[in-house]
């Protein structure tokens, strides 16, 4: 969103303008919207601006349910945010550490702040972008003066707080360093030095203030320090996020944690460092696949403990057990029997067993599902999931079916 379409839509007539729109599901809804709001003479910017904020509102119901309808977003904001579920668990954990007042650097369109706020801490947040601060401060204004919104970086507003008092002013600091470069059609910084701030900048922060730093579930994991807590975050299947804790926001005797979250519950692992893998064994009458937070927090040892299940091959996140499990920390499947790996083959014994809908899951080989797909020429009324992979220098193909989802 540029500033003139932000300028436009900050109005009393703009504001209900947009709360009046129906929601807007896809192209046609919006062209559709575009055309009958320029009948109505209405400028382009405000036009623009509603419809835009109308398509975004109707996405952001994933992230944010009803509070989405009175907020306002930029494209990248929304992706970029927080689920309103996870922000809400962030915001516990400062609150349990005895935390009141927060820092959010890199605030983005609020969603954080939300989460903060809701639970009744104070809020100073500052975006580098001047619309995205802008719209952040109206998503924060029902908490009146308990939050605060600036335009400018993390650097800045440090160096300003320590230069002007030699702290902070508050008790800890939220980051989400910027992995894109500026403006609303942007492209990946990789590099941790290219962040912004930096990722040795933020880690030097947190060697003097509790902090908490959102990151990208991949991060290299040599760049973890040994004294930080790192958790993976997954929410309705997906590794969403690495979060960095330090100072009192880290859990005395936790290095390593995998949060799973399903609807309104949410199930977590811990270890004090990475989990010792179980040895592997022959494939048994279930076929597990842990959640990817475990996987990334290396905990899969761990959870094969609990189910007293086997790795199916030690370099596969795959686990297999003889008796059936439940586990949040895992979905299970129950093996039917294992086929031919090769297209062709595998594509008539599909077909011999009726199966039309697969579900096709890959680890250890490479494969893609959909030019695959195509080969086996399904056309069966049943369903089932596929599993490829490898067993030591095997390849595999083991058809399977789930046995309920993770609760």
């Amino acid at each position: 969103m540029e500033m003139a379409e932000l300028t436009a839509l900050l109005t009393p007539g703009g504001l209900r303008l947009l709360d009046a729109q129906d929601p807007i599901e896809s192209t046609t809804d919006a062209a559709a919207a575009v055309s009958r709001l320029r009948k109505q003479g209405h400028s382009p910017d405000l036009v623009s601006a509603v419809v835009t904020q109308a398509r975004l509102r109707t996405r952001a119901h994933a992230k944010f349910g009803d509070f989405a309808e009175r907020m306002l977003f930029t494209r990248a904001g929304l992706e970029q945010a927080t689920r309103l579920a996870v922000a809400a668990r962030h915001a516990a954990r400062f609150r349990d550490a005895g935390i009141t007042a927060v820092a959010d650097l890199g605030c983005g369109i609020g969603g954080d702040a939300l989460g903060l706020a809701a639970l009744g801490l104070r809020v100073e947040a500052v975006d580098a972008d001047e619309v995205t601060a802008a719209i952040a401060a109206y998503n924060l204004a029902p908490f009146g003066d308990t939050v605060t919104v600036g335009h400018g970086t993390a650097e800045q507003f440090v160096e300003a707080a320590e230069g002007t008092s030699g702290t902070l002013g508050v008790d800890a600091v939220w980051l989400d360093p910027a992995r894109r470069t500026a403006g609303h059609s942007e492209t990946s910084r990789t590099r941790p030095e290219e962040w912004s701030p930096s990722l040795d900048w933020v880690l030097a922060l947190a060697s003097r203030v509790p902090v908490g730093v959102k990151l990208g579930p991949g991060l290299d994991r040599r760049l973890i320090p040994d004294d930080l807590e790192a958790q993976w975050v997954s929410a309705e299947g997906s590794t969403i996020e690495l979060v960095l804790w330090s100072g009192v926001l880290a859990r005395e005797g936790v290095r390593r944690a995998a949060l799973v979250i399903r609807g309104d519950s949410g199930h977590e692992l811990t270890g004090r460092a990475d989990a010792a893998d179980e040895p592997a064994r022959a494939l048994g009458a279930f076929l597990h696949e842990p959640d990817g937070a475990v996987i990334r927090a290396r905990l899969i040892g761990d959870v094969a403990r609990s189910l007293d299940a086997g790795m199916l091959d030690e370099h596969i996140a795959y686990l297999t057990s003889d008796a059936a499990v439940t586990s949040p920390f895992v979905s299970s499947f129950r093996v039917r029997e294992v086929l031919p790996s090769e297209p062709r083959a595998l594509g008539k014994a599909l077909r011999e067993r009726g199966v039309g809908t697969l579900e096709i899951k890959k680890r250890g080989v490479d494969v893609d599902p959909a030019v695959l797909r195509t080969k086996l020429g399904l056309g069966g009324d049943l369903s089932a999931t596929l599993f490829l992979t490898r067993i030591g220098t095997k390849r595999v193909a083991i058809l399977a079916e789930r046995v309920g989802a993770a609760t």
